[in-house]
């Protein structure tokens, strides 16, 4: 088996990288003890770094954390024909989780990350333990305004600007920082190519495919916890109080005073309710 490359200093979104399904991902690798993997989700710019940079090193304290970017997404290697679809992206998953020798793991998915969650339990639900949905795309639902806003971003720091403050309860909470940060990811290199040609319209179409139709959903046997922001302006705390019905083992926790990013407008009140609901047992 090839050895991880080291990471490198900067950026902090660059971790070590591995050979999977034909293209290196990067991915980052912190802690010990039982495996827990961490799928961002799909909005311009992102990574595994700024999606989890919160929440790495706090579940870090009791399990060994995996956060790898997506293939199209942030500095894993994106080929020339690559097929931007849910079953290349598990396949990717599986494939990074062999390369690492890790057999099972808990699952936390964001939004995007969370269908991609669903789709590899579904899937190959040997390889996984517990589940975390966190806004996650479940069943189906009428694509929202501020989805369509997320898929169909045009690069700008006004639009992106814009685009950060669908993602909150509190539009304060997004600062010039982050804004600029997120802002040259998504006008890094090809990324705005590949984001647009991953979500291009109609985008219900897509939304639809990444959902799971609810008599998969009843097979699914993990224990699963839905956390969900209660002013979630992207994807409809319905759709999760839905999704928590139709999952056999599955429960909700609905957050006060946070829209579509609990992991960092509420990172206290997420870490705590993930963190308890993994630990060993």
């Amino acid at each position: 088996m090839e050895t991880p490359s080291a990471p490198d200093a900067r950026p902090p979104e660059v971790g070590s990288s591995l050979p999977t399904c034909g293209f290196k991902t990067n991915y980052h690798d912190a802690g010990n003890g039982p495996g827990v993997l961490l799928i961002h989700g799909s909005g311009p710019g992102v990574t595994a770094w700024a999606n989890w940079r919160l929440t790495i090193p706090v579940l870090a304290r009791q399990a060994r954390v995996v956060a790898p970017d997506m293939v199209g997404f942030g500095y894993t290697e994106s080929p020339p024909g690559v097929r931007y679809h849910w079953s290349t992206w598990v396949d990717q998953l599986t494939a990074l989780l062999d390369a690492l020798q890790l057999e099972r793991v808990s699952v936390v998915g964001n939004s995007f990350g969370g269908a991609l969650a669903l789709k590899l339990a579904a899937r190959h639900p040997g390889r996984v333990d517990r589940l975390v949905l966190m806004g996650p795309v479940g069943l189906r639902f009428p694509i929202t305004d501020g989805l369509e806003k997320v898929w169909g971003y045009q690069p700008s720091p006004a639009a992106m600007r814009e685009l950060l403050d669908v993602f909150v309860h509190d539009p304060s909470f997004i600062d010039d920082e982050l804004a600029a940060m997120r802002y040259r990811a998504s006008i890094r290199d090809d990324v705005q190519a590949r984001f647009g040609s991953m979500f291009p319209p109609p985008r219900q179409r897509i939304l639809d495919d990444m959902a799971t139709d609810e008599a998969v959903l009843r097979t699914i046997p993990h224990e699963t916890l839905i956390v969900h922001g209660r002013g979630d302006k992207v994807i409809p705390i319905e759709a999760s109080r839905r999704l928590a019905q139709a999952m056999p083992r599955a429960r909700l926790a609905e957050i006060d005073r946070c829209g579509h990013w609990v992991q960092i407008e509420q990172p206290a009140a997420f870490t705590a309710l993930v963190g308890e609901f993994l630990a060993p047992r």
